[in-house]
């Protein structure tokens, strides 16, 4: 078993508090530490980084911290805990940015239509603080202007964008290790498997085929910011202290 290296062990640590915490308190810290839409009211910049402490449920946040540590742990071992630190923050915080880019396209994409069709400012503004609309004008399929609403109030939590930075790191270096899912139990080598993985975010993220409000663009941003600083780790031979 691996052991728990410092790094891993506080993030972990606070990740644990700040799940546990609220729930025993009985407060919500979600408007003002998950990742909102820029837009929203409840958006600050400080989003970006504490997004990554919060998480929905006991599974999202067990599968999320197992993650961290089983493909963390040798990546901390071989960076040592500054870079490793570096590293995770830069991928979380990279993949806050990029899902908020994808969402602000898709929801500007729908606002720009919504003009278009003679609605005012205001007007639109008020269909998304009631989240209804009874405008003859408005030719988009209820679907649509369901997502339109999702995009403004949905927020963000959960460390997956960084842990899949990490994962992607973990392929890079250790790309003949044996991976496998819960729900298809064969060992499959790692420059396999997480290829492969991403490529489902991708699709499920540009499909309507998603189950449940999954941020595959989080992944996908945490996976791409991940690799662009591993592989040039890994090319300069930057693997210790």
């Amino acid at each position: 078993m691996n052991k728990l290296t410092d790094a891993i062990k506080h993030i972990i640590i606070l990740n644990v508090i700040l799940f546990i915490a609220p729930q025993l308190l009985k407060l919500d810290f979600t408007n003002m530490l998950a990742l909102h839409f820029p837009k929203n009211e409840h958006f600050g910049l400080w989003q970006y980084v504490t997004h990554m402490f919060m998480h929905g449920s006991f599974p999202h946040i067990l599968f999320n911290m197992y993650g961290l540590w089983a493909f963390g742990t040798p990546l901390e071992q071989m960076w040592g805990k500054k870079k490793f630190i570096f590293f995770y923050f830069s991928s979380g915080i990279g993949a806050g940015l990029i899902y908020t880019l994808v969402n602000y396209y898709q929801f500007n994409s729908i606002y720009d239509q919504l003009l278009d069709f003679g609605l005012s400012s205001s007007s639109i503004q008020n269909i998304l603080n009631i989240g209804s609309y009874n405008d003859p004008r408005i030719a988009l399929s209820n679907e649509t202007m369901k997502e339109f609403y999702s995009l403004y109030h949905m927020p963000a939590v959960g460390a997956s964008g960084a842990v899949y930075g990490v994962l992607v790191a973990f392929g890079l270096y250790f790309k003949d290790a044996k991976l496998a899912l819960l729900f298809f139990p064969v060992p499959i080598a790692a420059k396999y498997f997480i290829p492969v993985m991403i490529l489902g975010d991708l699709f499920f993220g540009m499909t309507k085929y998603s189950v449940g409000n999954v941020a595959h663009f989080a992944h996908i941003g945490g996976a791409l910011i991940g690799f662009i600083i591993a592989y040039y780790w890994k090319q300069n031979h930057f693997k210790i202290n």
